[in-house]
């Protein structure tokens, strides 16, 4: 048995987001971004009219209450992701920062000439990049970790890559062009049996699978709050205590300071040695609503209706001609992302046409450039628009409906551009 859409479930959803209501379109670019529900945009808006002060300055009461709504929000975050303590929860402006943060503090406490770096194929490049100029700089190597064509990775070919100069693997939980799901768990019990440190990108799937760090057993998590229903502009490196503790501070002044003289400088303590200057607390309090909106709806109902949305755009667009879905045949590995390319017609021509009809999806190489052209050479580069593709990306508040439309406008896209 599929899961049932009731009306009643999706205009109570769809009530959330006056974005949707507002505008005449079919949002399929969750991935980017998702849309925003009042009851974050409230919190956010509550906290601007309520509570703002600068926070950890002043004594006076609102300072207080600013500094309490902060450390409250890292407290349900913390919570959110089985986190041991809110003091590994770093907050940040997006996962991109919270990885930069990561490579420059980690590699300058652990990375030597000619010790080595795991990077999996399929990271969006702000999880290589960071890593990348960070063995430059320390004069390491970066090693690839090559998936399968249906996009999964393979436990032995992980044992093989690493020797006595593996210092850390980093590796996404939930690809962002495949929407496949990693064995972290299993990948960070192979790292810690070789004394490897293990970081993961959970900017896909912290909003659309339960992700619990202690359960993973995973050294560092980076995710966004733009990506989970927040706002632009604040995310979270979570990292264990005894890890953090160790490393040095990326940005210097503000609150990350404890004392300061003439010649030198002592640092707070975790998480606040890691969050210079003023912060992001408007983005924090909007986050831990996030968080609680996911809590509140709850992830089965969030899966039940991603997964059944994927399953049945995976069916109807595999019925059409000319339509090449690009990792497993199988909807189950896919977590609501499906990226295809449509034959004879570039990407850009594929998204035009779709906006057309009022369906935003996202034409381009998805910030995963070496996935793609490795994908590319293995299907020996017979597809149109090189290392572009073309991704839908659904969230629970899309319907049965839209996927109905999304899929009529697929099937368009051939013949609009004269190809019978």
């Amino acid at each position: 048995m599929g899961y049932t859409f009731t009306k009643e479930e999706n205009d109570r959803i769809r009530a959330s987001f006056p974005l949707l209501a507002n505008r005449d379109i079919i949002y399929m670019d969750n991935a980017a971004t998702t849309q925003k529900p009042v009851e974050v945009m409230e919190a956010w808006r509550k906290y601007y009219e309520h509570d703002n002060a600068n926070p950890f300055r002043g004594v006076y009461g609102l300072s207080v209450d600013a500094t309490d709504a902060y450390e409250d929000s890292r407290k349900q975050v913390a919570d959110f992701i089985g986190a041991a303590s809110s003091g590994e929860i770093v907050f940040t402006r997006n996962a991109s920062e919270s990885v930069n943060l990561l490579a420059a503090s980690l590699c300058e406490q652990i990375l030597e000439q000619g010790d080595e770096i795991i990077v999996s194929i399929a990271e969006h490049h702000s999880n290589f990049l960071p890593w990348q100029q960070a063995a430059k700089r320390y004069g390491a190597k970066v090693v690839f970790f090559e998936c399968e064509e249906d996009g999964s990775f393979r436990a032995e070919k992980l044992k093989s890559l690493i020797n006595d100069k593996t210092k850390i693997l980093a590796i996404t939980h939930l690809s962002n062009v495949l929407g496949r799901v990693n064995d972290i768990k299993e990948f960070a019990r192979i790292c810690h049996e070789n004394d490897v440190l293990i970081s993961v990108d959970g900017a896909q799937s912290v909003p659309h699978i339960p992700v619990n760090v202690k359960e993973l057993d995973v050294d560092f998590l980076q995710f966004s709050g733009h990506k989970m229903l927040a706002p632009m502009g604040i995310g979270v490196l979570y990292g264990k205590e005894k890890l953090l503790d160790k490393m040095p501070p990326y940005m210097y002044g503000g609150e990350m300071i404890e004392t300061v003289t003439r010649e030198n400088a002592t640092y707070a303590e975790l998480p606040h040695k890691f969050e210079a200057g003023t912060v992001n607390v408007g983005g924090a309090v909007a986050l831990a609503a996030a968080v609680r909106y996911y809590n509140e709806l709850g992830f089965e109902t969030i899966m039940n209706r991603e997964r059944a949305l994927t399953k049945a755009a995976m069916e109807k667009m595999k019925s059409i001609d000319g339509i090449k879905i690009l990792g497993s045949d199988d909807p189950k590995e896919h977590e609501g992302i499906i990226t295809f390319i449509t034959d004879g017609v570039h990407p850009h021509d594929v998204a035009a046409i779709m906006d057309a009809e009022g369906v935003c999806v996202r034409a381009g190489h998805h910030c995963a450039q070496p996935l793609l052209q490795y994908l590319y050479d293995i299907r020996e580069k017979k597809y149109a628009g090189g290392i572009s593709t073309t991704r839908v990306s659904l969230a629970f508040y899309n319907t049965m409906e839209e996927v109905e439309r999304m899929a009529e406008a697929v099937a368009k896209i051939r013949p609009e551009m004269g190809i019978i």
